[in-house]
């Protein structure tokens, strides 16, 4: 009887012991509820919305090719680099050259899109244009990011992708870079 008393103790111990713990992997789940992007993904909905053309006050236009994303986790924030050509009547030829930029994300509800924003030029080069020209497009940058690449669209999440989500009552929220993709997190509606 003594036996069979410890026994059942000790599997009531033991299932309370389990059930708590799958309570809190649950919870620690629930808690941090999320959504993954790989980054192919991001640079198939990038790449059509290019190439672009950006005026710059009628001196000459700047012809953008589709970016190549890349990952910068450690900063919370993604890279693009893109070919570039810069023609018209101020320059006597067109010259090919590259746009680096960094920029922060952000979700837009109104059509559960994630965008590009906080936008920070890396450096505009053209090895054919002189150096004056060059710092001139360079002045010009910060504008020229902001024109060519504000609120572009990187994804967008389908209803699919956030059913289950919007039926507990939850929201996408911060948008994380990690080594994989960006993973978006859902928070509580408010």
């Amino acid at each position: 009887m003594l036996h069979r008393r410890q026994f059942l103790t000790t599997t009531a111990s033991r299932l309370a012991l389990g059930s708590a713990a799958w309570l809190l992997a649950v919870r620690g789940a629930w808690a941090f509820p999320s959504y993954t992007v790989p980054l192919a993904q991001l640079q198939e909905m990038v790449a059509t919305k290019f190439p672009r053309s950006v005026p710059v006050q009628g001196l000459f236009d700047l012809n953008l090719q589709a970016p190549q994303l890349r990952l910068l986790p450690a900063v919370n924030r993604l890279g693009a680099t893109m070919a570039v050509d810069a023609a018209g009547p101020a320059l006597r030829r067109s010259h090919g050259g590259t746009f680096d930029v960094e920029f922060a994300l952000r979700y837009e509800a109104s059509d559960r899109t994630l965008r590009a924003h906080q936008i920070k030029l890396g450096r505009l080069d053209f090895p054919t244009l002189k150096p004056a020209v060059t710092d001139l497009l360079n002045a010009y940058g910060p504008v020229l990011a902001e024109q060519s690449l504000r609120e572009v669209t990187l994804h967008q999440l389908r209803p699919q992708d956030t059913a289950v989500f919007d039926g507990l009552g939850l929201q996408p929220g911060p948008i994380t870079v990690t080594a994989k993709g960006l993973e978006v997190a859902f928070v509580r509606k408010p």
